[in-house]
């Protein structure tokens, strides 16, 4: 494949963005996209990307524009070579929808037979009966796709990761097989890693994106299990189902508020609070306010940030009441500082321009946490509070490739563009 000839911020003659993906370096690949930099050489880095087995810069690659079907066969890699890889993310890259027409379905039953025959011996069995080595297996958990992580295995030479569930779930999909409830739930309920592990993650997704009744009542039962675990998968799926109902009548949305809000006040688990929490604050009704409330105060840091998050301008229009205005400012304040610059961000993209909610953004421009001085820059800004001006001049430029630095100083140079243009 002949490689383009845009221009380049060479090093040593070679495409800076060729490079980047040569090293692996997923974050130097996000920000030369980000800069629109050596953009003629998108196609060449994608199919390099494949050919190193990298599907998380591959997948970068296509979100910022490169054409797989520019490339050959030749320029990548057999299906059933990503399958043993067992990177989903690289499985999923050479199935993008403009290359996806040139694999017929026994390929991609091969591919099915491949993930299953992986997924059921297990990475590590299957690497000692390849390679007969008895040395120890070095595990580490890796980024894989842009949200979730996979184990990468090592033995003998050989790496390999465990994201065949993840495979053969969505191969199914693509072959139209509906895999039962409790076979997607077993094999999320198989990773150490649980939730942000790519195999739970496809499987919760998949079953989601059924919008099926007899899927929420499924899910629903789980609630009750002494299995926390299965709680959470449980809860995680009702989220989506109501996440994905786009339909006129909202079928889930009274079902979904109901079943929240009485599972968050007998929750006694941290992660299964936590998606319950983040569940209720995705409807726009004032008792899902009411079921967050109690919870501000909680020890853990994840359960108060799910508060904070959802105290949206949805959650009790027209305006937060008394009790959730003061948990915001509360959390405001709050010890952690992820707790600190969600609360901020919810006050700042709110309706509410009172001057409480100003004055205590304004405070937070000196918090110790960048972050949380760039929320409270947004926030000011877009409640028109004139001292986000020199406060985002101190912050200085945003760090390079950080879309969320850029996002919240962007809100006050609009500010001051506002400002002057009256």
């Amino acid at each position: 494949m002949g490689v383009g000839t845009g221009t380049s911020h060479a090093v040593d003659g070679q495409s800076a963005l060729i490079s980047a993906v040569q090293a692996g370096d997923t974050d130097l690949v996000r920000i030369l996209l980000h800069e629109d930099s050596d953009s003629g050489y998108l196609d060449a880095a994608f199919c390099l990307a494949v050919r190193m087995h990298a599907g998380r810069i591959a997948q970068l690659l296509l979100q910022y524009g490169a054409n797989s079907g520019q490339s050959s066969p030749d320029d990548l890699i057999p299906l059933s070579e990503a399958v043993e890889s067992g990177s989903p993310a690289l499985f999923e890259a050479l199935l993008d929808d403009k290359i996806r027409g040139r694999y017929p379905e026994i390929e991609l039953l091969e591919a099915q037979d491949c993930a299953l025959r992986w997924h059921e011996t297990e990475v590590e069995a299957e690497l000692r009966r390849r390679t007969g080595s008895q040395d120890a297996v070095a595990r580490k958990r890796v980024q894989d796709g842009e949200y979730d992580s996979v184990v990468e295995f090592t033995l003998g030479g050989m790496t390999v990761r465990d994201g065949h569930g993840a495979i053969l779930t969505y191969v199914e999909e693509l072959l139209g097989v509906r895999t039962s409830f409790e076979e997607l739930m077993d094999r999320a309920l198989a990773q150490v890693d649980r939730q942000d592990h790519a195999t739970w993650t496809r499987s919760s997704l998949q079953l989601g994106g059924r919008r099926e009744e007899a899927i929420w009542t499924t899910a629903a039962v789980l609630r009750t299990s002494p299995d926390p675990s299965r709680r959470l998968f449980g809860a995680e799926v009702l989220r989506l189902i109501h996440l994905f109902d786009d339909s006129d009548e909202a079928a889930f949305a009274g079902p979904a508020l109901d079943l929240f809000a009485g599972w968050a006040a007998a929750e006694t688990d941290v992660a299964v609070l936590t998606e319950v929490l983040v569940a209720l604050g995705e409807h726009s009704d004032p008792r899902a306010e009411t079921a967050l409330l109690p919870h501000a105060g909680h020890p853990d840091a994840r359960v108060r940030r799910a508060v904070a998050q959802g105290f949206s301008v949805w959650s009790s229009p027209p305006a937060f009441s008394g009790d959730a205005r003061t948990a915001l400012l509360r959390l405001m304040a709050d010890p952690d500082a992820a707790v600190r610059k969600t609360a901020c961000c919810t006050v700042a993209v709110g309706q509410h321009h009172d001057p409480v909610y100003t004055d205590a953004m304004a405070a937070a421009l000196n918090d110790t946490d960048r972050l949380v001085q760039l929320a409270a820059v947004y926030g000011l800004a877009l409640h028109n509070d004139e001292r986000c001006v020199e406060a985002a001049r101190l912050l200085g430029p945003p760090q390079r490739g950080s879309l969320e630095e850029e996002g919240y100083l962007e809100a006050a140079w609009r500010y001051e563009w506002r400002r002057d243009r009256p």
